[in-house]
């Protein structure tokens, strides 16, 4: 069945492949001095009797796109220079050398409208040497030759950038909920229902055109981050007509041919949701059928009673794209260009004899380990992606106004067996099994504008919504033990078995408006910028437990029911029933929650050139109000709102002082804060079974305020090429951070809580060189690292001790070595990274003062990535890319270190084999 189902995909993706766009003709080349042959930056060539141009770049090279074969009349002009016209004639590419002649003449105002390209490396690095603040990024180049599957891989090649989870970003050592995330330049929801965060393998790296961090305040974005301001920009106006397709497939040599277990999967998992196999009959609210008083009968709701495990052997994983590029030209010289693509991806993940445990305090009187929980999992992911974009952009005949409507949408599902086989903290041997599916959608639209009035007043605007839904249907968990009789699994209670329903709906409605004035006073060109910004978000979130049950004194279940295997024998329509097994609801309003906030805001900003020195500066003000609704009764509904109101000003001031034409030094201070989000703040509970623990918020949450400082040096040796260092200090009041309580003992609830205070302060290193000064031509290095330090703080009157901040590494390495031959059309990379090690769970002291005992933190441990790709273009038409991804493949560890009076104790909480992935992708463009 799935094998048809992926060749109707297959045979989709090759019948839109048959509309074959026409192909469109491309002039490009390099203009320089007749007399003396150097390059010349800012030249315009313009296609006589359009507006379709070109500004020649930093290398002095220029491409016209979209163009139809003949023969075309260019005009290249340059400031005194001798204006020349020639006719060139092409018929697909057409490459030329323009030679200009000094003229002392004056020549007269040329107009040339031109959109720079964002999408190589060397307008990334450009782009981050002209900016006014501090910001560093990566392009679609760049993303093509490490084969990036999607953006949390593509981000990580960033300076000072860490991903956790596979999906989750940090910046600068700080977690992902101290960063912010803008699509498009519009904001984006939480894709997580427990958690402040964006989960960056949502976007396939095929979508992105860049992605960029700023990292130091600025006026003109939203003042809610510290870490980094992530911009996401997707596929724009294409330089050429272009459609292309391509295949790809991969394996893991810990999952592929092998057993791979799964429970039953519905008709449309393939396309990333569920066909409503595991959805409540009626949606979250549904009033289901009673039998037994309040019981919920099994057999007449429509539920999938299907229990048992499925096996199978994937042979392969398999991804496939489509992206599309088209520019129109009007007889007046309007342009209209369309970037479309859809993209697929269908993987499986094996997690085998991966160690799951939690330890207490450590036993001094009998030296050894105390577990809160010890145990083994075997986990089973199969994930399927289904994408799309769609990018339309107008420009006016006169280039003065260009209006852009974006779309991208992206459907994740998640099919997530695992079984778990351990001790207790009450020494009784466990078995348990979770079958989890969940589903992710995520949706943004922007209309924006942008108009030059003059070639001094500037606006332009936006206006976006987003979407973005988690829907969990049908968790369903049970766990066995030898309690009742040791040696001899079986339920201690029918309760043990249980069934979930979690939906997550979250919209943002957003608008801004930007007005520039640039002044002219001779050598003084004075800038003033003023805006506002508007956004609103609603969220929705509704969960419904069940647990089995049974009627103790009068049933007709066997006797030994309790020792029946519980998917194969005892999940079967005969044991269900009145006087056999239902479910009860475990009413609990108090975990569903809705959420409102609105956010508006203003600023104003002025960029001042002083000769060498430009001073950037300017004041934001910001008006947050966050409603939260929940309930205070369990077992009715019982609203009550809760409202969390700021009114903040965020002053910052950017300067840079260029030395010469390639070094410059940057110093920067901003003021930003970090508000708690809907969950943070909500009475919910959930259980993690990851975690084994619940998940609960805390009602008394304050926001968090930073003050940033940042100063950098920058050295840019030639096009392309970049050498940065770069100083950050962060002073917190009031940080959020992720702690756990004690319960009963043994069990956990995570939540958070504010510290008193926090610093967080490092250096960075940024290198990307060609290295043909050292006769290795073609080829080219990068180099990012960080080193990192924090400590938080917490009041003397608190259980918890200083300590570093959680998720923050003390360094992070990538670096990569690339050979690139346009000639040959051959790109080979070698990759490789390493984080060092972090606070992923935070320890706490237990007992009175003077008699403590310390539960450690746990750590993720450092672990060597090294990945190898290598592309080769045949003719015009075919690119076959090859690739291996952590070829080392060594173990992701977790560990606790428990301080004792015989030295520190090494004690392993979590622990893996992820494998290694080999793949192969074929494109063909036409």
């Amino acid at each position: 069945m799935k094998n048809r189902k992926m060749s109707r995909i297959i045979f989709f993706f090759l019948l839109l492949s048959s509309a074959i766009v026409s192909k469109a003709a491309l002039i490009k080349g390099t203009v320089s001095d007749k007399q003396n042959n150097e390059v010349l930056i800012g030249a315009t060539i313009m296609v006589d009797g359009t507006t379709t141009g070109a500004i020649t770049d930093i290398d002095g090279k220029f491409e016209l796109a979209g163009l139809r074969n003949g023969v075309h009349k260019l005009i290249v002009s340059y400031i005194s220079y001798k204006t020349i016209t020639m006719d060139v004639e092409v018929n697909g590419v057409s490459n030329i050398d323009i030679k200009m002649e000094p003229n002392s003449e004056q020549l007269g105002e040329i107009v040339v409208t031109a959109a720079a390209k964002k999408n190589t490396e060397t307008a990334i690095i450009a782009q981050q040497r002209n900016s006014l603040v501090m910001q560093t990024g990566i392009s679609a180049q760049q993303i093509a030759r490490t084969q990036d599957k999607d953006a949390s891989e593509v981000i990580k090649r960033v300076p000072g950038i860490s991903i956790i989870d596979e999906k989750f970003v940090m910046v600068r050592g700080l977690s992902q909920r101290y960063n912010n995330v803008w699509i498009n330049n519009s904001a984006v929801p939480s894709s997580e229902a427990d958690s402040r965060a964006f989960s960056f393998d949502i976007i396939p790296s095929s979508q992105l055109d860049n992605m960029v961090v700023v990292k130091s305040p600025s006026p003109q974005y939203p003042s809610d981050f510290s870490g980094g301001f992530i911009l996401i920009n997707t596929k724009d106006v294409p330089n050429e007509n272009m459609f292309n397709i391509s295949v790809g497939g991969s394996i893991n040599d810990r999952t592929h041919f092998k057993d791979f277990n799964s429970g039953k999967s519905s008709s449309t998992d393939f396309l990333g949701f569920d066909s409503g196999l595991r959805s409540l009959n009626g949606g979250i609210g549904a009033n289901l059928n009673n039998i037994a008083g309040d019981g919920i009968d099994l057999k007449n709701n429509n539920f999938n009673n299907d229990w048992t495990v499925k096996s199978l052997k994937p042979v392969a994983d398999m991804n496939l794209a489509m992206n599309m590029a088209h520019r129109w030209t009007s007889d007046k010289g309007e342009t209209l260009a369309m970037m479309a693509a859809a993209n697929y991806s269908n993987s499986y993940k094996n997690y085998q004899d991966m160690e799951n445990s939690l330890f207490g305090t450590y036993d001094e009187t009998n030296q050894k380990s105390n577990y809160l929980r010890h145990s083994k999992d075997n986990q089973y992911n199969h994930n399927a992606r289904v994408g799309a974009m769609l990018n339309l952009t107008y420009v006016t005949a006169s280039g003065n106004s260009r209006y852009e409507f974006k779309n991208i949408f992206n459907q994740l599902g998640r099919d997530r067996y695992t079984t778990r086989v351990g001790v207790s903290a009450q020494s009784d041997n466990e078995e348990s099994a979770e079958y989890y599916y969940t589903s992710r959608m995520t949706y943004n639209t922007q209309l924006t504008g942008k108009h030059s009035i003059n070639d001094n007043n500037k606006i332009d605007w936006s206006a976006g919504y987003a979407f973005a839904n988690n829907n969990m249907p049908d968790r369903k968990r049970y766990i066995i033990n030898d309690a009742m009789e040791v040696g001899k699994m079986g339920l201690s209670n029918v309760n043990d078995i249980t069934r979930e329903w979690t939906k997550l709906n979250e919209h943002i409605l957003s608008a801004n408006g930007n007005y520039e004035l640039n002044m002219d006073f001779g050598s003084f060109k004075p800038m003033i910028k003023a805006g506002a910004y508007l956004e609103y978000r609603m969220r929705d979130y509704n969960t419904r437990m069940f647990i089995y049950n049974y009627n103790a004194a009068n049933n007709s279940l066997p006797s030994g029911f309790r020792y029946m295997n519980i998917p194969n024998e005892l999940m079967q329509d005969k044991y269900y029933g009145e006087d056999g097994i239902y479910m009860l609801e475990k009413v609990k309003w108090s975990n569903n929650y809705e959420g409102n906030n609105m956010m508006y805001s203003g600023y104003v900003s002025t960029n001042l050139p002083f000769g060498k020195l430009n001073v950037y500066a300017g004041l934001r003000y910001e008006h947050n109000k966050m409603e939260l609704i929940s309930n205070t009764k369990d077992y009715e509904k019982s609203p009550k709102s809760h409202y969390y109101t700021y009114n903040d000003l965020f002053p910052s001031i950017n300067a840079s002082y260029k030395i010469n034409e390639k070094n410059q030094v940057r110093v920067s201070y901003g003021r930003t804060t970090n508000r708690p989000e809907f969950r943070e703040v909500s009475p919910s509970v959930f259980y993690d079974f990851d975690l084994a623990s619940n998940v609960q918020g805390n009602y008394n949450l304050k926001p968090a305020y930073i003050d940033n400082i940042d100063l950098g040096y920058e050295f840019y040796p030639s096009a392309g090429e970049l050498i940065s260092v770069s100083l950050f200090y962060k002073n917190f009041s009031n940080p959020i951070e992720w702690t756990y309580t004690v319960n009963g003992g043994t069990d956990l609830t995570y939540s958070y809580v504010n510290a008193k205070g926090a610093d967080n302060y490092g250096v960075e290193l940024d290198i990307r060189k060609n290295l043909d000064f050292i006769g290795l031509n073609n080829f080219s290095w990068s180099f990012n690292g960080a080193l990192i330090k924090s400590k938080v703080r917490f009041d003397s009157s608190s259980s918890e001790k200083d300590r570093p901040m959680q998720g923050q590494s003390p360094y992070i390495i990538n670096t990569g070595l690339f050979y690139n031959n346009n000639d040959k059309g051959l790109n080979i990379s070698a990759l490789y990274n390493i984080i060092g090690k972090r606070i992923i769970g935070v320890g706490r002291s237990l007992g009175t003062t003077g008699n403590e005992a310390k539960v450690p933190d746990s750590y993720e441990m450092p672990r060597n990535s090294f990945d190898l790709s290598i592309s080769k273009k045949f003719a015009k038409h075919i690119e076959v890319k090859a690739y291996v991804r952590d070829l080392l493949a060594e173990k992701v560890s977790f560990k606790q270190f428990a301080e004792t009076s015989k030295g520190k104790v090494e004690q392993v909480t979590r622990e893996y084999k992820p494998g290694r992935n080999f793949g192969l992708n074929v494109s063909y463009t036409f």
